[in-house]
């Protein structure tokens, strides 16, 4: 009479950890998928600006391979980067520059974590006050740096705030 009672309390056991053991992968999984969902990069960080600032449109995406500043990837510093133009800008007052710099209508850094935002966006102002050529907008959100060009008006650039001011 024993064996029959612990037969069916081993069934028993294994058929609940079985559920549980589908259950909790298909509940990592689903986090997974929700987090990939929500994984903030310059791209879709463009795509949210494109949406409101319709002026603007992307102009490249850096990668390791052709990133002047040499940065992409390494520590504390941005892990995505796209940049972009804004046809507000006159092409005289961007002549001589090249495609991809902030200039011509700015660039969306992501971060690892808000600090590197951070500690970017300091440097990058800390150059423009020094040499008032460099001057930009920055609006740091979370682990995202959105940089614009000092050729558009305060008015024009606080769009780009505007509509990145959901991210952090």
């Amino acid at each position: 009479m024993r064996f029959p009672v612990i037969a069916a309390t081993l069934l028993a056991a294994g058929l609940a950890l079985a559920g549980c053991s589908s259950s909790s992968s298909s509940t990592r999984a689903d986090a997974k998928r929700a987090a990939m969902k929500h994984t903030i990069t310059a791209s879709n960080v463009l795509a949210q600006i494109t949406a409101t600032v319709t002026t603007s449109k992307l102009s490249g995406t850096v990668t390791a391979a052709n990133d002047p500043n040499h940065l992409l990837g390494r520590p504390g510093q941005y892990m995505s980067k796209v940049t972009f133009t804004d046809s507000r800008i006159k092409a005289a007052d961007v002549d001589g520059t090249k495609v991809g710099d902030v200039e011509r209508g700015g660039a969306v850094e992501v971060f690892a974590d808000p600090a590197g935002a951070e500690a970017r966006a300091k440097y990058i102002q800390a150059i423009g006050k020094s040499m008032p050529v460099f001057a930009e907008y920055d609006y740091v959100h979370g682990a995202v740096l959105v940089r614009v060009s000092h050729y558009l008006t305060p008015t024009q650039a606080a769009g780009y705030k505007t509509a990145t001011s959901g991210l952090g």
